[in-house]
């Protein structure tokens, strides 16, 4: 009988009508003679509502108790979900995080160490679809935590690999991946299959479809994922480990776009060895994330710049870190750009074929779009421009990697 792990977003759970919709997209997956679980996150808006009743409560809040209270959203439409199910005559209980998933590291965004399947499959063996919670598991003192903004999308995976699931369904708002944002480009094109290494630097670098670190876990578990519409009965994307021998695609197989980037510069730092990871390892202990990194000495000067890019919401907190340095470290000044915004291209091509990076450049250099900065990986490159010109940026190399037109896959 296949087990298959069903996932739903915020969108999805916003409100009782919405919740009867899942509701009748689970009881046919359990009539085709499925094996059924759901992972729900809160309803559409709930857990920013509950992340400001934090705030207002106290600014500096204990993290514990934060995680406590916007675990709660999902514990609500779990209890919802299963009672609608119960109410079609459908055989459903809900189970909590802390029963399933052991998580450590930092409160807020801790991550999956273990899932105790046991349970969840007693429940499928007796014929039950099991409904859980997503975002959320339990330290190893037993305090309840969470796992980031997103973090229902790496529940569900952790889930499906825990009871060796057939497949992991995940529903959103979108009816899959997209070659980018048809916010920004409307003639973007639907991709029917992407692979885990391309959706994995694709969630990197600013797609939102899915949370990177969901991909990651299902790229290492070899686990089936699906990206579908949670509103109409559409194909969505198949996440595999490589395209068939006979898909035909582009080269390039998107373009994400972040805006949510900040560039800080440190002019005049001492050239000497050591100093990047003077700079970098405080940042790193602080929790901070660092993106592209940029270090230029000019010879026989003694002095070097060290530019990095990292999110803006991360940019005072760096400065904070980094300030009471000044002396050690030997810089001038500490420059802060909030305006600024990260382009990528994405594709297995780009491993055998160099002349893509090339486009790219070209293709920018022509729209008159500067370069603030510049980072490569095996399968993507990604470009530091100013924030006005993202839009500009993204349309054009849309259009000069041909990815307007229909994919063929």
């Amino acid at each position: 009988m296949p087990r298959i792990v069903m996932k739903f977003g915020g969108t999805s759970m916003a409100g009782i009508e919405r919740i009867r919709s899942v509701a009748d997209r689970v009881k046919r997956e359990a009539q085709a003679g499925n094996q059924v679980l759901v992972v729900v996150s809160a309803m559409a808006g709930e857990t920013d509502r509950l992340v400001q009743l934090c705030n207002d409560a106290a600014a500096l809040h204990d993290s514990k108790e934060y995680d406590v209270v916007v675990a709660s959203g999902e514990q609500v439409t779990a209890g919802l979900l299963a009672m609608t199910l119960q109410n079609m005559g459908v055989a459903a209980r809900s189970f909590m995080g802390w029963q399933l998933l052991r998580a450590s590291g930092a409160h807020g965004n801790a991550r999956v160490e273990a899932v105790a399947g046991e349970l969840l499959v007693q429940a499928l063996e007796d014929g039950t679809v099991a409904v859980i919670p997503g975002f959320q598991g339990v330290s190893d003192e037993g305090r309840l935590a969470t796992l980031g903004r997103g973090g229902s999308d790496t529940s569900a995976v952790a889930i499906a690999a825990g009871v060796k699931a057939d497949r992991c369904d995940i529903y959103t708002d979108v009816d899959g991946v997209y070659t980018t944002d048809p916010r920004i480009v409307p003639s973007a094109q639907k991709l029917n299959q992407i692979t885990f290494e391309e959706m994995l630097e694709l969630a990197g670098v600013g797609a939102k479809v899915l949370q990177v670190r969901s991909v990651g876990l299902a790229m290492r578990a070899k686990l089936p994922l699906r990206v579908l519409s949670a509103f109409d009965d559409l194909p969505g994307t198949e996440i595999v480990p490589q395209l068939g021998e006979n898909m035909e695609r582009n080269a390039i197989a998107g373009i994400a776009a972040e805006r949510n980037e900040a560039r800080i510069t440190l002019t005049g730092i001492l050239d000497r060895p050591g100093m990047v990871s003077a700079v970098i390892g405080p940042l790193a202990a602080a929790g901070i994330q660092i993106d592209m990194i940029v270090h230029s000495a000019t010879e026989g000067v003694g002095e070097s710049d060290l530019t990095f890019t990292l999110p803006r919401a991360s940019a005072a907190q760096a400065a904070a870190v980094i300030e009471p340095l000044k002396q050690a470290l030997g810089y001038q000044a500490l420059l802060t750009d909030l305006a600024v915004a990260k382009v990528s291209i994405v594709g297995v091509g780009i491993r055998s074929n160099p002349a893509l990076a090339a486009t790219m450049f070209a293709t920018l250099a022509t729209s008159r779009i500067n370069l603030l900065a510049v980072s490569a990986s095996e399968i993507k490159v990604s470009v530091l421009v100013a924030e006005d010109e993202m839009e500009l940026a993204v349309r054009v190399l849309h259009s000069a990697f041909g990815l307007d037109a229909p994919q063929g896959n």
